[in-house]
């Protein structure tokens, strides 16, 4: 794929999805995301999610089955999005490098403004939320 793969994490607790609202570039600044980032060349998708969930959230995540399909982005990338779930859950995530972190029952999902991509995933992200 030329223009590479962003993961995001369905992180799931107790009926909730975790969301995290962005702190930049300033014409997202407030909007909503799932958390993740670039997998770097030759690292596995999996691998990359657990490393992007680190650094923003300051947690380990176990990585489970794909949410929905790919996401086209702008550039060639795609947005691909996989169930994951605290590794430990009594260590609460931690808003690193974004403003504010929610969780979101499935009746909240349409109350946030979401970033485009993840926004096209809410049906998927409601089933993953009606079947947890």
């Amino acid at each position: 794929m030329s223009g590479g793969v962003i993961v995001g994490a369905a992180i799931v607790r107790a009926g909730g999805l975790l969301a995290q609202q962005r702190a930049w570039p300033a014409e997202l600044a407030g909007r909503w995301e799932l958390p993740g980032g670039r997998v770097e060349p030759a690292e596995p998708d999996e691998a990359a999610l657990r490393r992007e969930c680190a650094e923003e959230l300051a947690v380990d995540v176990l990585v489970g089955s794909r949410v929905g399909p790919d996401v086209p982005l702008p550039g060639g990338k795609v947005l691909r999005v996989f169930a994951a779930e605290l590794a430990d859950p009594a260590v609460e995530p931690r808003a690193v490098e974004h403003l504010a972190l929610r969780w979101l029952t499935v009746d909240e999902l349409d109350d946030v403004d979401w970033l485009p991509a993840d926004e096209e995933l809410l049906p998927d992200l409601k089933g993953l939320l009606a079947t947890s």
